[in-house]
């Protein structure tokens, strides 16, 4: 578990790097085709208009997670974790989210999130 635990560390990482850097091709490679994801304004996507709306340059800065937990249960795992990050007018800011990954061949896929702030 340890091992998945890890794995799901750097995915993580990654995930949250990859909405501040507007990263459409990492995200392609770590999200699930039947991938879904709540938006902060209260909309749900699938995997193809999030990568179009991951496109779209993001107006916040120092996009950081806290307070990671992380879950393993058996090829499912749920990472609950708070960010911080700096308004587009200097204001800090404060958010929650809780994604859902499923080992799919093998490989952690990421196959649901939910964004709140």
């Amino acid at each position: 578990m340890s091992n998945d635990i890890e794995q799901l560390t750097v995915l993580n990482r990654d995930y949250v790097a990859s909405v501040q850097n507007c990263d459409v091709k990492r995200f392609d490679e770590i999200l699930a085709q039947d991938f879904y994801c709540s938006n902060p304004d209260k909309s749900l996507v699938d995997r193809a208009a999030f990568l179009k709306q991951t496109a779209v340059p993001v107006t916040v800065k120092n996009l950081r997670a806290e307070d990671v937990k992380i879950r393993v249960l058996g090829d499912f795992a749920i990472i609950h974790a708070a960010t911080r990050y700096t308004t587009a007018d200097g204001q800090e800011a404060r958010g929650r989210y809780t994604d859902c990954w499923a080992k799919q061949g093998g490989k952690w896929l990421a196959v649901s999130a939910h964004v709140s702030r």
